[in-house]
């Protein structure tokens, strides 16, 4: 398995090309902000700061920061003023993010996902937030129980996690369209746009050993979350690309 630094060090080596082979994808953003609707969907009125209606959010693996503006639009939408902190351990992919127009209330960290599950306090999170994103991040983690377990922790009561990620377990249609699609389009376009196919290569093998959806369910409930929602994306990536949504219950129904 890929260590933490050497995925760190290959999203570095495509940071300045991720935005432009990201675009060719059809759908990709669209698909973030349809997820980032989620998760704002489901913050709980009642705990917003006063009549500012301001939430706190996390986006665990921004990126280039493209998740992020998936939930600045979707908080703006709903007539929120958002904090949102963007972490993600590659300098690279936050250069690129840095280097974008956001308003105020938006800023990013470099970190990893673990760092979270020990103490959230060396990244300026001492603070609960309402809603945690993580886009296609949970396959890069070794330990899913523990940084799922550290979110639930992070969250205040009756916050929202929702997680955005590929899963193919159990289902050889899907294994073999997403084996076509990363050979025949997603490794040549990354040769095509950064010269480099390391990081799109590990992408297909990732995929491919991922949890089931089922497995990744079952590991939120155990963590404590409840109300657990799964969705897939349409088109050729049905039963690919799935977003999965839950609940930190209050403390009050938890006693």
């Amino acid at each position: 398995m890929i260590t933490t630094e050497d995925l760190a060090t290959a999203f570095d080596e495509v940071a300045p090309s991720y935005d432009l082979m990201v675009a060719l994808n059809p759908g990709y953003h669209a698909h973030l902000r349809s997820a980032a609707d989620a998760l704002v969907e489901w913050l709980p009125e009642s705990k917003w700061a006063g009549s500012l209606r301001l939430i706190r959010l996390l986006d665990l693996g921004c990126g280039s920061g493209a998740s992020t503006l998936a939930m600045q639009q979707a908080a703006a939408a709903a007539g929120l003023q958002s904090l949102i902190v963007g972490i993600d351990a590659s300098v690279g992919m936050l250069r690129q993010a840095r280097a974008k127009s956001w308003p105020a209330g938006v800023r990013f960290e470099v970190g990893q996902a673990e760092e979270i599950a020990r103490s959230p306090e060396p990244l300026g999170l001492g603070d609960r937030v309402q809603g945690a994103f993580a886009a296609y991040l949970f396959r890069n983690v070794a330990d899913r129980d523990a940084v799922l377990g550290g979110l639930f922790d992070l969250l205040a009561d009756d916050g929202v996690l929702v997680v955005q990620e590929y899963s193919i377990e159990g289902s050889r249609r899907a294994q073999l369209v997403w084996t076509l699609a990363c050979w025949l389009v997603i490794i040549p376009l990354g040769w095509l746009t950064s010269r480099r196919t390391r990081l799109y290569r590990y992408l297909w093998r990732s995929v491919l050993s991922f949890d089931s959806i089922q497995t990744f369910v079952d590991r939120l409930y155990r963590a404590g979350f409840v109300d657990v929602e799964v969705r897939t994306m349409p088109g050729w990536q049905r039963g690919i690309l799935h977003t999965v949504r839950a609940r930190k219950r209050s403390a009050a129904w938890r006693s």
